[in-house]
């Protein structure tokens, strides 16, 4: 089969595996399945009654899934969007009864090295951007109708890009004689809108972090997946995320400190903990038990490594 021929790193791997502190017997969901890195793992860690659901938009990735899923049974793939996660979950009756939840925000390197979706602003191929193919509209497709205004928005407020406005300017400019629809042309287009570069990253970068994460309405996606991850883990249940630029950390970051609380209770007060917890049952729903970052070694065998950051919340059992 063709996809055996894509390698790809999963990133922070063992971390990812240890943090979401498997039990042979338990229920995971592996919401961004990729190349299923994490989900090989998972599996290895489980015996036959543990089970795990993954999730992936990509159709490749589903197909890669199939696969697995072919040769083991305690494996199962659906085609979704992880924000639609709770949907299947209730469908399997297991809402409540999930041991862990991994999310790996970042995109697979069968994706960017493909040139056909146009990811890569190092590679010529169709401006698509679409993580499933099978719905929505492209990157070229929104580049040919989007006003001046609201690209500048998308680029400022996604991709926190500071010459945004020049780079609107500039599309608009071009796309009036011609088409933006390959993702070299848009490469060349961006890095002539930026009169002053940073030496170690692509002027490209930013512009298209941000039209991938406009596109495929990743933030609201990550924010809703969040919301229901504490309706559908159990008690003690762990929640695992790997985001890769700072506007999805910061979503993860917020969302575990608005759900945790790590009360200072004064001594000897004639309650239980129990007692006192419930009064901030809605407040304190989730352990915050930390971050890590690639270690050095990670960094060097992995280039794309470098800007990961995992967060690991657990669910309180009140």
């Amino acid at each position: 089969m063709f996809y055996i021929h894509y390698s790809h790193k999963s990133v922070l791997l063992n971390e990812a595996i240890q943090s979401l502190n498997i039990k042979a017997t338990g229920m995971y969901i592996d919401g961004t399945f990729g190349s299923g890195g994490h989900s090989k793992l998972i599996l290895s860690q489980l015996n036959k009654r543990g089970r795990l659901l993954a999730i992936d938009k990509d159709l490749l990735a589903v197909k890669i899934g199939k696969h697995i899923a072919e040769q083991d049974d305690r494996f199962t793939i659906i085609h979704s969007s992880f924000s639609k996660m709770i949907n299947h979950v209730k469908n399997i009756g297991l809402i409540g009864s999930v041991d862990g939840i991994l999310l790996d925000l970042g995109i697979s390197t069968f994706q960017i090295n493909d040139c056909s979706r146009g990811f890569s602003f190092m590679q010529d191929g169709l401006l698509d951007m679409r993580m499933d193919i099978s719905s929505g509209i492209s990157a070229a497709e929104w580049l040919s109708k989007a006003s001046q205004e609201n690209i500048t928005w998308v680029l400022k407020n996604f991709g926190e890009e500071r010459f945004a406005k020049n780079i609107a300017k500039i599309l608009v400019s071009k796309r009036r004689y011609t088409p933006i629809i390959r993702s070299i042309v848009l490469s060349k287009l961006i890095c002539d809108a930026i009169p002053h570069r940073n030496m170690n990253k692509h002027p490209a970068t930013k512009s298209f972090l941000a039209i991938r994460m406009f596109i495929n309405n990743e933030l609201e996606e990550i924010m809703q997946v969040l919301k229901d991850a504490l309706i559908i883990l159990s008690p003690r249940g762990r929640l695992v995320v790997i985001s890769f630029n700072s506007l999805e950390d910061r979503l993860v970051k917020y969302f575990i400190r608005e759900h945790s609380c790590a009360l200072s209770i004064p001594p000897k007060l004639p309650l239980t903990n129990n007692q006192i917890f419930s009064k901030y049952k809605n407040k304190c729903q989730l352990k915050n038990i930390g971050k890590l970052t690639p270690s050095k070694q990670e960094i060097k065998r992995n280039i794309r490594a470098r800007s990961a950051i995992l967060r690991c919340a657990e669910k309180l059992a009140i």
